[in-house]
């Protein structure tokens, strides 16, 4: 496995993991948005040129916001969603952030234990933030 920056060349991959996964799937340009701007930083774990899942984090002076996190969905629960939360963590560290906030399903259990593995703390509530089905969305924080 191979962990690396998304390149635009990605979407189509990313695109296919995205739509398969997410009831609301964030758009092509949404992705292009994002992957366009200089305080984002995107990354994909690779394996034999299949992308296998993706993170995304904003950062905004000494802090950051996990965007998203996806593994295709016959790959989950190999690590590989860890391994990539960790690394973008890693990196954040290096470039001095020192906060990172993100916020998941209410429902999301493993998505909540992984964060929960890696320090994040649970600290507040958007009732109703989540469509298709609604849900509350539940806001983590972890201190670097």
């Amino acid at each position: 496995m191979t962990f690396r920056e998304m390149l635009v060349e990605d979407l189509d991959q990313v695109m296919d993991i995205e739509e398969a996964l997410f009831s609301v799937p964030w758009t092509r340009e949404g992705f292009l948005t994002y992957l366009m701007k200089k305080d984002t930083m995107f990354f994909v774990v690779e394996e034999k040129d299949q992308i296998l899942g993706y993170c995304s984090m904003m950062t905004v002076l000494d802090e950051g916001d996990i965007l998203n996190v996806a593994v295709k969905k016959d790959r989950q629960k190999e690590g590989i969603g860890q391994f990539l939360v960790d690394s973008v963590l890693r990196i954040a560290g290096m470039q001095g952030i020192k906060l990172i906030h993100l916020e998941v399903r209410e429902g999301n259990g493993t998505a909540r234990r992984l964060y929960e593995r890696l320090g994040f703390k649970e600290d507040g509530l958007r009732k109703n933030y989540y469509e298709n089905p609604v849900e509350n969305a539940v806001l983590m924080t972890k201190a670097m």
